[in-house]
């Protein structure tokens, strides 16, 4: 059964029904959100768009009958069959469904879809979230300006009108035009009154009322307000300074990476673009891929490109410090770094790979994140006790020596959205981030 609402209801009336079952369904939602964004590239993951709920996962309100006190007489609707008094058999096979059973005709309870809004999808995404130092601005050419008042004009719109500033430009012009004021014509009208009937003085009347026919016309050819008076408040935009920024994205994709650690590794990415997204009005990704060279590539090849090679990390450092040198300048450009790797790294490279961070890149970063990602399921042999790898021994050295950065580990999916959390929560006070 299909029910179809035809009902003309005015506008916006469903937003307050909307909100509140977005209140109730809130986990399912944000569940939902969470599992549709997976198969979305970065750049398009902060999309809205339908998601689907499970029917039976959204609790409904209800009303129902108190359980206790009172007897109290129902109706039933449809009951052709009994009357008071009777009793009605239990049902066959006990309670009151049929456990595990299939439906015999087929039938089902379809999904629930939802269509959220751009903003929703994001809010569902960011909530108690916040990025670290946003300092740095910059004076773009872009749509985001202040306005300020530049004098005054002789057009404009109704509600910019000056009303002051028209009446002194009225003023002034009837003042110069020699407008006849009310009192004197009030004055000429008065005289004229009192020389009425009075014979002598008919020559004198004839005088006054010439002088008032002239002033009368004189006050119809100088209107009290002339649209040579008006004047309207004038408004110029100044370019505002606006936060811009730039997120790289650095991954291993040497042989040990596997798909599940580069899932895990697209997943992460994905929470920052939308959190930067959300924070600045302009974002750039630069996508460097390195094995034992590194490139900047598009985000299709930098998560798909079957090429492989060693793991020398240094060169994936230096790609990012080239780029950031021809294209953003760290005075204007906030710079953000997420680095996600499996934690091999040519031993030989480590001091290398030291050296660039400390001097090259952390200083010129807002905030530097790395994500060593892990197998789903690692097992290892009783009282075995797992070695760091070589790259988060030489990274968790430079964190213990003060370096603006953050470390974690992953290994399956449901640690990421914990991790960037963990990450990027609101700090208070003097807290900082710590490996």
């Amino acid at each position: 059964m299909h029910i179809v609402d035809r009902r003309l209801n005015p506008g916006g009336k469903n937003l307050s029904n909307r909100q509140r079952f977005m209140r109730r369904a809130k986990e399912q939602i944000r569940k939902a959100v969470h599992e549709s964004s997976a198969g979305k590239g970065i750049k398009d993951a902060d999309e809205g768009g339908e998601i689907v709920l499970p029917a039976r996962g959204v609790h409904e309100p209800s009303f129902h009958r108190s359980p206790t006190g009172g007897v109290r007489d129902h109706l039933l609707p449809g009951n052709k069959e009994y009357i008071v008094g009777d009793t009605i058999p239990r049902p066959q096979g006990g309670g009151g469904g049929s456990g595990s059973e299939g439906s015999p005709d087929g039938e089902g309870e379809d999904d629930f879809r939802f269509a959220l809004s751009r903003d929703e999808f994001v809010d569902m995404f960011l909530e108690d979230l916040e990025l670290p130092d946003l300092a740095k601005r910059k004076v773009a050419s872009a749509e985001a300006v202040t306005w300020h008042r530049a004098g005054y004009s002789v057009s404009g719109s109704p509600a910019n009108l000056a009303l002051m500033r028209t009446v002194r430009n009225s003023l002034s012009r009837r003042i110069a035009l020699r407008r006849p004021k009310v009192d004197e014509l009030e004055a000429l009208r008065a005289e004229i009154a009192a020389l009425e009937g009075d014979v002598a003085a008919e020559s004198r009347k004839r005088a006054l009322e010439e002088e008032l026919t002239r002033k009368l016309r004189r006050v119809s050819l100088i209107p009290y307000i002339d649209p040579l008076d008006v004047r309207y408040k004038r408004f110029d935009s100044t370019p505002r300074p606006v936060a811009q920024a730039v997120m790289f994205c650095l991954m291993d994709v040497s042989g040990s990476m596997t798909e599940h650690m580069k899932d895990l590794a697209k997943r992460f990415y994905i929470l920052l673009y939308i959190f930067l997204k959300r924070r600045y009005k302009n974002v750039e990704v630069v996508f460097i891929r390195h094995t034992h060279v590194a490139s900047e590539v598009d985000e299709d090849t930098f998560f798909h490109s079957p090429e492989t090679g060693g793991t020398v990390v240094s060169t994936a450092l230096e790609e990012m410090q080239r780029v950031v040198g021809e294209r953003y300048p760290a005075d204007n450009w906030n710079i953000y770094a997420a680095q996600a790797s499996d934690g091999d790294n040519t031993a030989s490279d480590n001091d290398r790979t030291a050296h660039l961070l400390t001097q090259a890149i952390l200083p010129q970063c807002q905030y530097y994140a790395y994500l060593e990602v892990g197998r789903d399921v690692e097992h290892f042999p009783p009282g075995f006790i797992r070695r760091d790898s070589d790259l988060w021994q030489t990274y968790a050295a430079l964190v213990k020596a003060g370096a603006p950065m953050a470390m974690r580990k992953v290994g399956h999916r449901r640690d990421i959205y914990p991790v960037f959390r963990e990450l990027f929560s609101k700090k208070t006070g003097a807290e900082a981030v710590t490996a």
